[in-house]
């Protein structure tokens, strides 16, 4: 019988040679460098399963003492994502109204947002990120997550990119505050409602800010030391 602290040959590691590796690497980084965040959607619809593989995907994520302290609502009625816009938008106009205060305005300006949020009922899926403060790695366990913050970062991450690598279009959404998705998405209180990820194909009008088309170069964004 295994013990929690016995440890078992790398499964399923595929070591690959340079020249593969590189021609992966440079072929995954061009396809991410297509993905763009959008607003407007088309209502076609989206398979569950697509759906279900992302979040698959998302909780292969590491986490610390591998507790996975994430949950994932994915929203797909009618009336569920009715009510979820009646419940955001309000949120939003006091928001846009003067709470989120001059400077963070000013920063989303150039994206040329505002409370208005048609999509939450256009495209087929909204996904809810929760982050459990407490759990384990077993359903049930009520222990402290350590670096649930970071954790749930990490599988998000990873959730973006298995529904753009499906071919789908994505925007992060956070209405400030998102208490009430708790309540919408029948989970406890003492889990941190992070983000919504509205996701569906984007619609044929759909647009791009120039201002979000610039990404910092690698000298920017690393150094090697």
């Amino acid at each position: 019988m295994m013990k929690p602290h016995d440890a078992v040959p790398l499964p399923d590691y595929l070591e690959l040679p340079l020249s593969d590796m590189q021609r992966r690497i440079d072929a995954f980084q061009a396809d991410l460098q297509r993905r763009h965040t959008v607003r407007s959607f088309s209502d076609r619809p989206v398979p569950r399963s697509i759906i279900e593989s992302a979040i698959r995907a998302a909780g292969s994520a590491p986490s610390g003492a591998n507790h996975q302290p994430w949950y994932f609502v994915a929203i797909g009625s009618p009336e569920a994502k009715a009510k979820l816009k009646a419940l955001a938008e309000p949120e939003e106009g006091r928001f846009y109204g003067g709470k989120a205060g001059e400077e963070w305005l000013d920063a989303l300006a150039p994206l040329g947002t505002d409370a208005d949020k048609p999509y939450l009922t256009m495209a087929p899926w909204i996904i809810a990120i929760f982050g459990q403060r407490r759990g384990g790695v077993s359903s049930g366990e009520q222990r402290k997550n350590y670096y649930m913050p970071e954790s749930v970062g990490i599988a998000m991450g990873f959730l973006i990119a298995a529904l753009h690598q499906a071919g789908l279009a994505m925007l992060t959404h956070t209405p400030k505050p998102m208490d009430f998705l708790n309540q919408l998405c029948g989970r406890p209180v003492s889990e941190k409602p992070y983000l919504l990820l509205v996701v569906g194909y984007p619609a044929a009008d759909a647009t791009v800010p120039v201002h979000a088309l610039r990404k910092k170069t690698l000298e920017e964004i690393s150094a090697f030391i």
